[in-house]
């Protein structure tokens, strides 16, 4: 819970220096390309979180990696993580950020699980719910999932929408269980 908190206090500090220089678009650009960046590089991660390794290596090794790759900010912050002792929080902190940042521009990201694709008439009319829903500018991620027959479920931030089939027959089963109907 305390890293939870850290990752925000950085991510926002992050947020105030990328308005206040009118950066928004280019830092958050550099987020993004670091957090596919740890995703796809376990070892940097490793390297970047592991005690034993000196911060001025990490520096250096911030510097040979980034450095025409990011905004000069963007690796002077790294930078700043490192000698504060944070860059064990980078991942963290990467995922604070784009979740503030899309905060503060009224974006909001929804994970919506279905059984087979959708067309794209069908989620264009799920996205405008889903703005309408939440006043937001919405950005979805579908994910197929067969299991739950039908319907879709989605997460926003912490709030599931379970409209599955699946789910509507738990509560079938549990209603039948609970008025004395057997089921095998």
């Amino acid at each position: 819970m305390a890293d939870y908190k850290v990752s925000y206090r950085y991510a926002n500090s992050l947020l105030d220096l990328a308005l206040e220089k009118k950066m928004i678009d280019s830092i958050s650009s550099d987020m993004e390309f670091l957090q596919k960046t740890l995703k796809e590089n376990p070892a940097l991660k490793r390297a970047l979180s592991n005690p034993v390794i000196k911060s001025h290596l990490k520096i250096k090794l911030i510097d040979e990696i980034f450095k025409d790759k990011v905004d000069n900010e963007t690796i002077g912050y790294l930078k700043f993580l490192v000698k504060k002792g944070r860059e064990n929080l980078l991942d963290n902190i990467v995922s604070a950020f784009l979740e503030i940042k899309d905060d503060h521009l009224g974006i909001a990201n929804v994970e919506v699980v279905v059984a087979s694709q959708l067309s794209g008439e069908q989620i264009e009319s799920l996205r405008k719910k889903f703005e309408a829903y939440l006043n937001k500018k919405v950005r979805l991620n579908i994910i197929i999932d067969e299991k739950i027959i039908g319907g879709f479920v989605a997460k926003v931030k912490d709030t599931v929408f379970d409209a599955s089939i699946r789910h509507q027959l738990q509560l079938l089963k549990k209603q039948l269980i609970q008025g004395g109907a057997i089921l095998n």
